[in-house]
């Protein structure tokens, strides 16, 4: 009788761990950039005053410090890499500010509608900037979340998220300034172009456009990281603004990318805003050669 009761029960330990394992979804690794891996992020988790944080910056590249700022505030955060403090200067009343770039010793924050404010980083420690130069109607017009300061040539990089002459061409339009710290200045000097036509007849990026959320370049390769929000998707593209690969975000780690930099070891960070479950957080992901 012992026999009799044990094999059924054996058999149907063994067929409920069957049933559980065929029923438990497999983890899926997504394809990541030589040197990184985008499915293993150090973790930074943002206070409830970040839940919304969108560009982030180094001053110098330097890791030890992330300066960020948030969607409805203008606010300049800063904070130790994985401090639980931090403090801010705020520059400007509330507004849909999207992406920030630390320009040598200079602060630049970029709005929404392509306006955009300056003052000297040094004043980023003081609780209220007092030196702040607003830029209007500099950029044509359209939705913008995308910066990027070149510290070698002193240049500023903006792509547009939503330009109407974009939809129709396929593209993505950028405008280049170059910024003249002595006087204050930002000197138009050029416009640039990337065609998405291939993305959008892969089905890689909406129909709308890629909608870029963010931008950096690879300091090694001198090559464009490009995040798409929408479509969560990282576009790498050549130096001269021609795509070379694209990588699919897995949602459950991206929840909102809307921020990207590198720092001076080569190490990539994305910002992602938080939702109704997740906080906001900054994921590090670690070069290695």
């Amino acid at each position: 009788m012992k026999l009799f009761f044990k094999k059924p029960t054996y058999v149907f330990l063994v067929l409920t761990l069957v049933t559980f394992y065929a029923c438990k979804p497999i983890a899926r690794s997504y394809p990541s950039p030589k040197g990184y891996n985008l499915n293993h992020p150090e973790k930074f988790s943002m206070p409830e005053s970040l839940h919304e944080i969108s560009g982030i910056a180094f001053y110098h590249n330097r890791g030890d410090s992330v300066y960020s700022i948030q969607d409805e505030e203008g606010r300049l955060y800063r904070q130790a890499w994985l401090g639980k403090k931090q403090k801010h200067s705020t520059f400007a009343e509330k507004g849909d500010f999207e992406d920030l770039a630390i320009l040598n010793e200079t602060a630049v924050i970029l709005k929404s509608d392509g306006k955009l404010y300056t003052f000297p980083f040094n004043e980023a420690r003081d609780e209220k900037v007092k030196d702040v130069k607003e830029w209007e109607d500099i950029l044509p017009k359209g939705e913008y979340e995308s910066i990027y300061a070149d510290q070698q040539t002193n240049q500023l990089y903006l792509l547009c998220k939503n330009c109407k002459q974009d939809k129709k061409d396929e593209t993505v339009s950028g405008s280049i300034f170059t910024y003249n710290a002595a006087k204050q200045d930002l000197i138009g000097s050029g416009n640039f172009s990337m065609d998405i036509s291939k993305l959008v007849t892969e089905n890689k990026v909406l129909k709308t456009g890629l909608k870029a959320s963010a931008l950096t370049k690879n300091p090694h390769t001198g090559e464009w990281y490009i995040l798409s929000s929408v479509n969560k998707l990282l576009v790498i593209a050549t130096p001269d603004w021609k795509i070379k690969s694209t990588y699919r975000l897995d949602s459950s780690i991206f929840t909102q990318p809307e921020g990207i930099a590198f720092d001076d070891q080569m190490n990539l960070y994305i910002s992602n805003e938080g939702d109704e479950i997740s906080t906001g957080n900054i994921l590090k992901f670690t070069y290695k050669p």
